[in-house]
C-alpha cells in the first residue's frame, strides 16, 4: 500500500546548505521508490493557518518510507535541512484500494451506540 513522507516545512533565510540539501535528497529516496509528489509548489489554505511549505514524497509502501527515513544516506543530510528550517515530517500510509469511509463512520456510529 502506497506511503508518504509529508512535511510542513516553516520559511527559512535562503542558506547554502539547504540548497546542497535540495540537490541531493532524490539520491537518497529513488533507492526506495520514492518520488516527489509536492515539492515547491504554491498552496491555497482553505482553512485555518499552514505558513511555510509542503513537501509530499511518495514510496510504494511504508516499509521503504521508513527504510528510507532512517537510511545513511538520508540521515547524512538531514541536518543540511534541520539546521534551517523548522517544520514538521510525517510518514503515513495511504489508504487501500476501495476504501470506502462509510465503513468507517459506520464502525464509529456502532461504537457511539455501545
Amino acid at each position: 500500500m502506497t506511503a508518504y513522507a509529508i512535511a510542513h516545512l516553516r520559511e527559512a533565510a535562503p542558506h547554502p546548505e539547504i540548497a546542497e540539501y535540495i540537490e541531493r535528497i532524490t539520491a537518497t529516496f529513488e533507492p526506495y521508490g520514492g518520488r516527489f509528489l509536492v515539492h515547491g509548489a504554491q498552496h491555497e489554505v482553505k482553512e485555518g493557518g499552514w505558513p511555510g511549505h509542503v513537501v509530499v514524497i511518495g514510496f510504494p509502501g511504508l516499509a521503504e518510507a521508513r527504510a528510507w527515513w532512517d537510511s545513511a544516506a538520508y540521515r547524512e543530510i538531514a541536518p543540511l535541512r534541520s539546521r534551517h528550517i523548522e517544520g514538521d515530517i510525517v510518514v503515513v500510509e495511504g489508504v487501500p484500494d476501495g476504501y470506502d469511509p462509510a465503513v468507517t463512520a459506520k464502525a464509529m456510529r456502532d461504537a457511539f451506540a455501545s
